[in-house]
């Protein structure tokens, strides 16, 4: 049996508008009453995105101090998972073809996310993904879960993944972050990085991923072409 485990945001869902109206709500909040700020366009704030351009710096970037700049991340973080936000994701195009396409090989497919039960959830029943995902391929945190860090948190879940579900020929991941690339490495899993996600490619190298396609679909082409 041939498994593919793909992680949610990115691979799957485009985050992009989420992440850049929360940026927008961050800088309304936290500049001063008559301050001009510089609002970067969504394509040049995803660039940043892209690159790892830590938080502190974007806000440095959009014209806001070094004391606003800390608040303006602790918004963000405080904001950037909520429930207003995730009705911005959409799926990126040709994701939910590249699904029904390793459902019709009869690949095990599998899910796995750092998003908590409920915003997995959220989004699996309002683009119709259950019949992709049972529970029993829903790899995610629970609703209580206190987060450390991706690059920690991801290798956990893959590890349970490894322990649970029934044992596979030759097991494939998709993701489009370290924290992806790091689980796969840790337990022997073949890793495709696409670039359809919140890091560029020169972020991608870094972690030395086995493979670095533009998406899903070419990953899933590539994975049924062997």
């Amino acid at each position: 049996m041939l498994r593919l485990i793909t992680d949610f945001d990115g691979p799957i869902m485009d985050v992009s508008e989420r992440y850049y109206q929360v940026y927008q709500l961050c800088l309304q909040k936290t500049k001063y009453p008559d301050q001009e700020v510089i609002k970067l366009s969504k394509p040049e704030f995803w660039q940043l995105k892209r690159s790892h351009t830590p938080e502190k710096q974007i806000a440095l970037k959009s014209g806001l101090d070094a004391k606003q700049a800390e608040e303006f991340t602790k918004i963000r973080k405080q904001t950037v998972h909520t429930q207003p936000y995730f009705q911005y994701d959409i799926p990126v195009p040709g994701a939910i073809d590249a699904l029904s396409k390793v459902q019709q090989a009869g690949i095990d497919l599998v899910v796995m996310t750092m998003r908590r039960v409920r915003e997995l959830d959220y989004a699996v029943d309002k683009y119709n993904l259950g019949e992709f995902f049972p529970e029993n391929r829903r790899y995610c945190l629970s609703n209580d879960y206190v987060k450390t860090r991706d690059i920690e948190d991801k290798p956990l879940l893959m590890a349970k993944a490894v322990k649970e579900l029934p044992p596979a020929t030759q097991t494939w991941m998709v993701g489009d972050t370290e924290a992806d690339i790091t689980a796969a490495k840790k337990h022997g899993v073949k890793m495709i990085a696409v670039e359809s996600g919140i890091r560029d490619r020169t972020q991608l190298e870094m972690y030395q991923p086995d493979l670095i396609l533009p998406d899903l679909k070419s990953a899933v082409d590539l994975i049924l072409s062997k």
